[in-house]
């Protein structure tokens, strides 16, 4: 499944650019690194690729062309992560790659992008805490607004439907709001009437629910 999404996402991407300098670095393909973090961290997690822009081309203060890695960009936000390559471990890194490397997130930083770097080797060794890390990216930038008559708890849970783009249970939700299961599953009820939640399994119990898409 992720083969198939991931290629004809890369195909639409080189489709859809007008800009010469990005379509080639696109055509070229993504590197191991990046390809890998799309592979075992972001699609499992996320389940498509919606808002997320690789090679993404920005200018810096002196006018110069850089690429970020995956720019993640839903509604004007400004997301970006940087994958640091296998290759490229801080302890050989040369004095003026990680001066310019430090420069590079100081400009993003300045220029309004929240930037995540990630290290290839925690891809591999913690895929979890980096999954956790994409959700929590994710949940910055989609969990704003929610309808003004809804109570704090049915607000909180909306947020945190939103944030971890999902199917949840209300156990987890429960642990998040600090109320009981039974509170936590009369207020999951309430919502899908309201029809801001729809329940994703269970028959006889329910035991997961997402936002209404």
């Amino acid at each position: 499944m992720f083969e198939q999404a991931f290629e004809q996402f890369m195909q639409r991407q080189v489709k859809e650019e007008t800009n010469g300098r990005r379509r080639e670095r696109l055509e070229k393909g993504l590197g191991h690194a990046e390809a890998e973090f799309l592979r075992t961290i972001w699609y499992p997690v996320v389940g498509h690729f919606e808002h997320l822009y690789p090679e993404w081309e920005v200018r810096d203060f002196s006018n110069r062309y850089r690429y970020l890695d995956l720019a993640y960009m839903p509604g004007g936000a400004k997301g970006v992560i940087e994958v640091q390559g296998y290759g490229s471990h801080a302890r050989d890194i040369e004095a003026w790659r990680f001066k310019d490397l430090c420069w590079r997130h100081c400009l993003l930083a300045l220029d309004g992008w929240v930037v995540m770097p990630i290290a290839y080797s925690s891809i591999t060794e913690t895929p979890k805490q980096c999954q956790q890390l994409v959700l929590s990216l994710i949940g910055k930038f989609v969990s704003a607004a929610v309808p003004d008559d809804l109570s704090w708890l049915e607000s909180e849970t909306l947020r945190f439907a939103r944030r971890v783009l999902r199917p949840f249970a209300p156990t987890e939700l429960s642990d998040h709001l600090k109320v009981s299961t039974r509170h936590t599953r009369t207020l999951l009820r309430n919502l899908v009437d309201k029809k801001l939640l729809i329940v994703m399994s269970g028959q006889e119990r329910i035991r997961t629910y997402q936002l209404l898409s």
